[in-house]
């Protein structure tokens, strides 16, 4: 059976619980006015840390892919992947390996930034942005769910993703998106079947441009400056990892003072969404002030290391709001915008940074069997989709293997990964079997694995209602 729980996550102190996950709206006592033990300052260190870690993360992976280094590109550009991730590859975990990405961060404080999506002539592409809390403000497949269904391709079409406070006119025939920070996360995949089909998808993406009002506009300078910082790359574009590491990794690395401290930074132009003067209170009782040096209380060590450490441990735990279904787990109807579902936002940024709504992706993981024993290559396994139960999708879906830690399999061949457009092969009655192992087997829908510890990520783009409704779950992967 499906579980959908909305978990009840209660501030350390003496406030009521609160109703679902919103752990910091609508709490009425505040530290003030009488004597205090430490105890509060730990409470409300691990409270802070949940509500402010999805902001860290977009402000360490913003910095990590800003620049002019390889891999990275300027502000207001694209930086477009013209390979798969290499084998070994876990920058960023579990890279996504059937589509081809152009990503770019935007600063919205001198302007409007206008991104072009050409005709996708039927191929699958799926674009996003997301504000520096990890909301989706606009898709691809969510803005076309407002008109009919989309089953395969976008039209050409003009954006124009504009920061809070702009007044201005925009050109005729632009969209205008309203975003609520001043920095944000572009991201457009476009659908690859393979390296043959490189050549296809790279001229696709000539066609797709991201550049400032001005030289969109016409500025004759600044569209020469635009057309020249675009770049490629012949790894994953990306802003979820550095060479130093994942970008999970890295903040899980920060002491107090160097969180909070790129807290207070992010806060000063990337205020809440949604607006919380609860949480604002709680920074500012530890010293916390959007813009200004970080002043944690003094002669407490002991008890800021210890909500440190309580604020990792529950980002890094799964909600009890998430749906499970045969060892799988998966985001469902809350995923990309998430109001004051704090833990469930915080736990989407440590484990799928970027993931976007219900409407646009679902990716479903799994590391153990039937029996609950941990998945190996070393053995065999079947995954029977049912003629009913295949994964429902307007796009299209795949799974692929990976270590435990995330990372292609180095022993693993050149086709990553099973799905429907990858040449699938259904039985008789319309059922599938997938078989999962190391070792090559005589079977139609062979996923090759690791030699080691694994997980599995199904991934289902646009998918359907179903795959969120609780009418669909994945089968169990079954040990032969």
């Amino acid at each position: 059976m499906i579980k959908n729980l909305r978990e009840q996550f209660s501030l350390h102190r003496t406030c009521a619980s609160l109703a679902g996950i919103a752990f910091l709206a609508g709490c009425a006592a505040t530290p003030g006015g009488s004597p205090k033990t430490t105890g509060w300052i730990k409470d409300e260190v691990g409270d802070s840390y949940v509500f402010g870690y999805p902001l860290v993360m977009m402000e360490t992976a913003r910095d990590a892919a800003v620049g002019n280094d390889p891999g990275q590109a300027p502000i207001n550009t694209l930086r477009q992947a013209q390979a798969l991730p290499p084998v070994g590859s876990v920058n960023p975990p579990t890279p996504g390996i059937d589509t081809l990405d152009s990503t770019g961060w935007l600063d919205l404080a001198d302007g409007p930034v206008i991104l072009t999506l050409p005709n996708s002539h039927g191929r699958y592409v799926d674009a996003r942005v997301l504000d520096m809390w990890t909301n989706v403000v606009w898709s691809t497949n969510a803005s076309n769910m407002l008109s009919a269904p989309r089953v395969n391709g976008i039209k050409e079409q003009t954006i124009a993703f504009v920061g809070p406070g702009w007044q201005g006119d925009l050109p005729a025939n632009v969209t205008r998106v309203n975003v609520p920070t001043r920095n944000a996360w572009v991201s457009v995949r476009v659908q690859a079947s393979g390296v043959r089909d490189f050549a296809a998808v790279r001229k696709l993406q000539r066609g797709i441009r991201m550049m400032p009002l001005a030289a969109y506009s016409g500025d004759a300078h600044a569209a020469s400056a635009a057309a020249s910082n675009s770049s490629d790359s012949a790894a994953p574009s990306g802003g979820a990892s550095s060479a130093t590491g994942t970008t999970a990794s890295q903040v899980a690395a920060l002491d107090a003072s160097a969180f909070f401290d790129r807290l207070a930074q992010g806060l000063k132009d990337n205020p809440p969404v949604p607006d919380d003067p609860h949480a604002l209170k709680f920074l500012a009782d530890l010293g916390v002030t959007p813009g200004q040096p970080v002043a944690l209380p003094s002669h407490a060590a002991d008890a800021i290391a210890a909500g440190m450490a309580d604020g990792r441990d529950r980002v890094a735990a799964p909600p009890s709001n998430l749906l499970n279904a045969n060892g799988w787990s998966w985001f469902g109807d809350s995923v990309g915008n998430y109001g004051p579902d704090y833990a469930l936002r915080a736990y989407a940024a440590y484990s799928q940074l970027g993931i976007a709504t219900k409407d646009d992706e679902v990716r479903a993981t799994v590391s153990q069997d039937s029996d609950g024993h941990r998945l190996n290559g070393a053995n065999r396994y079947v995954i029977h989709f049912a003629s009913s139960q295949l994964p429902p999708v307007r796009g299209f879906w795949s799974i692929t293997a990976y270590t435990k830690d995330g990372a292609l399999g180095e022993s693993t061949p050149a086709r990553l990964a099973v799905g429907d457009r990858y040449g699938v092969r259904r039985n008789r009655d319309g059922s599938l079997d997938v078989t999962v192992s190391a070792a090559k087997v005589r079977a139609a829908n062979w996923l090759p694995a690791p030699r080691t510890d694994l997980q599995l990520v199904l991934r289902l783009y646009a998918p359907r209602p179903q795959a969120t409704d609780g009418s669909w779950q994945p089968p169990p992967v079954v040990r032969q």
